[in-house]
């Protein structure tokens, strides 16, 4: 009986889990699509442009390494920056 319950919890926490990991994909793509907008529309005189380039190229860098939660925090720092 007490397997049976654990057996049901694991697979309740693994369902309620998955969505989770989706929703940080979706974040670090939208995100990502957000900041190169926002680079490419930085005007040439920006003093933070270089490191904003630098979080947006560390972020597709974890978004290929499918780290897509370090993806969405860089792109969002980068973003709060250009802003």
């Amino acid at each position: 009986m007490k397997r049976t319950a654990l057996a049901c919890l694991f697979i309740f926490a693994a369902l309620l889990a998955s969505p989770v990991f989706a929703a940080d994909n979706n974040l670090c793509t939208s995100k990502l699509q957000e900041l190169e907008a926002k680079v490419n529309s930085l005007p040439a005189t920006a003093t933070n442009a270089p490191e904003i380039k630098r979080l947006l190229a560390s972020a597709k860098a974890s978004q290929a390494a499918k780290d897509d939660k370090k993806c969405a925090t860089e792109a969002s720092q980068a973003l709060a920056m250009a802003n």
